[in-house]
């Protein structure tokens, strides 16, 4: 995806957990962060803290949204999915995209990887990997910013 590209649509999950939730919902009144993980992801595991807690310090301002993209067969158990989640205090919505047609709407290869959208739905900014979640924290907040004084 580049930058200011609208976001897909949320369809093709072969399961939602914690809830589902559509485009439509996640834009015209909030930013929204949506992040891909994988429970054979290390990196993923030890990133979620953080973004647990964009989650829970930005929940009034912030919609998040949890994209598991299975990287190998072992990713495909949905009980192994729930454990993990559970696990991790993955309490924001999960599409479960065991067939990648989210992955491929988005064009994402990483794990991790997070997506932020302004409230009309724009790609503002993306980063894939473990590190650099204070730049992630900074863009997220420019966004909340931007809402705040628009």
């Amino acid at each position: 995806m580049k930058l200011r590209e609208q976001m897909p649509e949320l369809t093709g999950a072969t399961e939602w957990l914690n809830g589902e939730v559509s485009k439509s919902e996640l834009t015209g009144e909030k930013p929204t962060l949506i992040h891909f993980w994988s429970i054979s992801c290390h990196l993923c595991k030890e990133a979620m803290p953080q973004v647990n807690e964009f989650r829970d310090q930005y929940k009034d301002k912030l919609n998040v949204v949890a994209v598991h993209m299975p990287r190998s067969e072992d990713d495909l158990k949905l009980e192994d999915i729930k454990k993990v989640a559970g696990e991790h205090d993955i309490t924001q919505p999960i599409f479960v995209d065991s067939e990648h047609k989210l992955t491929d709407a988005f064009e994402n290869q990483y794990v991790p990887a997070y997506y932020v959208f302004d409230k009309e739905g724009q790609l503002r900014h993306f980063q894939a990997g473990g590190s650099g979640m204070k730049m992630l924290e900074k863009r997220v907040n420019r966004v909340l910013n931007e809402t705040e004084n628009a």
